[in-house]
């Protein structure tokens, strides 16, 4: 599996659930992932390192990283 295979998985199922809002999650901060986080595997932290990265992250995620934590 390449890199960038094993990255995209590894997003995916950090934010895997069941409901629409990880999806949105997933959606908004793919890219902020891609660039500030892409060598963290699943159950190492995607969300911490996210979170760590905020004041680099793009608005779309930031507000979904913030909708995560009301729910």
């Amino acid at each position: 599996m390449s890199k960038l295979s094993f990255a995209a998985t590894a997003f995916v199922v950090a934010f895997s659930g069941a409901t629409a809002q990880s999806a949105e999650t997933r959606g908004a901060c793919k890219a902020d992932y891609d660039k500030f986080c892409a060598g963290i595997a699943p159950g190492s932290g995607i969300v911490a390192c996210l979170n760590a990265k905020r004041d680099q992250l793009s608005a779309t995620c930031k507000t979904a990283l913030d909708s995560r934590k009301k729910k």
